[in-house]
């Protein structure tokens, strides 16, 4: 071997034992949302992308997306995919809207008396549930692949949405309900007030950003600690402060934004919420490992003695009570339950799971992973419209994103 032969192979292996530990692939698409807030705030007429009204009508225009993706990323993970998830939602707010509100006119309901808000939201998502039910016993129990199932499941509950709508709209819906999807904690700013804040910051925002910040620092210190301890690669300290720095510090921005708004959205709380517990699920609970291990090799999960059926049926459960919260959220987001709602959703969370570093066979993938990717997707067309990018090349960009990012996938494998 040549000295210079010699030297690349010692710079090569220089630079992976230095980034040994380092997460290439979700790193990746952290720096890469970083990198579209700070493009559109640049080109967009007067860092319109950045303002308070928009940062907060942006947290509130992809919640539902985002429900979606962290069901979405457990089936992906599993090797499976949910064609049905846009329709269910659809079917859902419009079960919703029947339960909740239930016009005159909607022939065939009058046995059903109108129930109190959140109980008619938990009877939503019971039936959602149920559509779980159904579609994970013919893939888990018949073995009639998810694809297929959900395929027609897309048609069957986009058909039983249209004859619960009666081809019409379901609405109005109750304040309270409302405030689910178009809400603000603490909105009157009444802790503010009575801290003699300015009246045009939100002082119950600024508290849970630092929070936030604050748990976000814990979480990241603890998982660190406990890698180190089991002798698992952990990131060089180096990176570790500057990747944590910079999401505190967007987080930070954002919550200030916010503060500047109307202050945290009721659906922020429960992004925040929803990303702990499931995060929690498949990272710490077996039923979590279940769903990697199945994912990454299903015969090896097999003769390990899982269970594979009854984790492919709970997982469709979850996805069908996820699909429904998403119905209820954009339901309570148009104050209407309409035939056309959910169009597009399962392309959508398919995307974000996919764009935030999940593998196409299956075995890899993260709930905050696809928070990202749904965020970048979110900001990527946020800002090409205030941009007044036609919509057909923003169908084209957002196409070869998704190209891209699998792509990706596929060759750093290669490179493995």
């Amino acid at each position: 071997m040549s000295i210079q032969n010699a030297k690349k192979t010692s710079l090569m292996d220089n630079l992976r034992s230095r980034l040994e530990g380092v997460n290439l692939r979700q790193n990746g698409i952290f720096l890469a949302l970083i990198g579209l807030v700070i493009f559109f705030a640049a080109t967009t007429p007067g860092a319109a992308s950045i303002t308070p009204d928009n940062v907060s009508n942006l947290v509130m225009q992809n919640g539902y997306i985002l429900v979606l993706a962290i069901g979405m990323v457990m089936v992906i993970i599993a090797g499976h995919i949910d064609l049905s998830v846009g329709s269910v939602a659809c079917f859902i707010g419009a079960v919703a809207g029947v339960f909740v509100v239930r016009p005159l006119e909607q022939d065939g309901w009058e046995w059903l008396p109108v129930m109190p808000w959140f109980i008619g939201i938990i009877a939503a998502i019971l039936v959602g549930a149920l559509v779980g039910v159904w579609q994970g016993f013919w893939i888990a129990y018949v073995g009639i692949p998810a694809f297929i199932v959900t395929l027609a499941g897309m048609l069957i509950f986009r058909g039983l949405a249209l004859m619960t709508l009666q081809n019409s709209n379901i609405g109005p819906y109750p304040d309270e309900f409302r405030a689910i999807g178009n809400g603000f904690f603490d909105k009157e700013n009444t802790l503010g007030v009575s801290l003699g804040f300015p009246v045009d910051l939100n002082a119950a925002a600024l508290v849970l950003t630092a929070v936030g910040i604050l748990a976000l620092w814990f979480r990241e210190v603890s998982t660190r600690r406990g890698r180190a301890k089991f002798g698992q690669a952990v990131e060089p300290w180096v990176w570790f402060l500057i990747k944590n720095s910079m999401l505190a510090v967007m987080i930070g921005a954002v919550g200030y934004q916010l503060a500047r708004a109307n202050g945290i959205p009721y659906l922020l709380i429960l992004m925040v919420f929803l990303i702990v517990i499931y995060s929690l699920v498949m990272n710490k609970t077996t039923f979590g490992r279940h769903i990697y291990a199945i994912g990454g090799n299903l015969n090896a999960a097999m003769l390990s003695g899982i269970n594979v059926r009854r984790v492919n049926f709970w997982l469709f459960v979850n996805m069908g009570a996820l699909a429904a919260l998403s119905g209820i959220l954009i339901t309570a987001r148009m104050n209407s339950a309409v035939p056309k709602a959910g169009d597009g959703f399962e392309l959508d969370a398919i995307s974000s799971v996919f764009i935030g570093g999940a593998a196409v066979q299956g075995g890899v993938g993260t709930v905050t992973g696809s928070m990202i990717g749904g965020m970048i997707q979110g900001v990527l067309g946020n800002g090409m419209n205030l941009n007044s990018v036609g919509i057909d090349s923003q169908m084209f960009i957002k196409g070869l994103v998704l190209l891209f990012a699998v792509a990706f996938d596929v060759w750093s494998k290669r490179r493995k």
